[in-house]
């Protein structure tokens, strides 16, 4: 009796080993297997959102070549660094905003008691400017035409203006 109940406990340990054995490797496999499937995904995502972001900056200063070698021309004596450039244009635009009657390129005059003043600006390549414009109430768009002088001042020139209605 008892070499049959040890006999019977052994047996019982072995499969308890075999079924706890095959039990973590195949767990093992399965969360390897999806571990592998996440990190495709979110390198796709990763792929799509670069894609996206490359081609939302396709308009811009800093990727465009034609207009950096405007600035930065092989014959020029003086070139303008872009990185620089970029921020001292946008606090030149921005600091219209303090003015009494609003921002004077907004292409707008003041409607109702508040001043309309640029939020946003984007330098598009070496002579425009979009821009979005406030006043708290109604919004708009600008594309400003915008010139870097001689004496490094920039003057500004409204080329067309957008109010989006209320």
């Amino acid at each position: 009796m008892k070499k049959s109940f040890l006999l019977y406990l052994f047996i019982l340990v072995l499969l308890l080993n075999l079924f706890t054995y095959m039990y973590f490797t195949k767990e093992l496999a399965f969360e390897q297997n999806q571990f592998t499937n996440k990190e495709k995904k979110l390198n796709n995502n990763l792929n799509s959102i670069t894609n996206k972001l490359t081609d939302a900056n396709y308009f811009s200063l800093e990727n465009n070549e034609n207009a950096q070698n405007y600035f930065n021309p092989d014959t020029a004596t003086k070139t303008i660094q872009i990185k620089k450039l970029i921020p001292f244009v946008t606090e030149k635009l921005m600091d219209l905003n303090s003015n009494p009657k609003g921002n004077p390129f907004v292409g707008q005059d003041q409607i109702g008691a508040n001043k309309f003043i640029i939020n946003k600006v984007k330098i598009l390549n070496h002579r425009w400017i979009i821009a979005d414009f406030s006043d708290g109430e109604y919004w708009g768009e600008v594309l400003i035409k915008y010139f870097v002088n001689d004496d490094e001042t920039v003057s500004f020139e409204t080329f067309q203006s957008l109010l989006y209605q209320k």
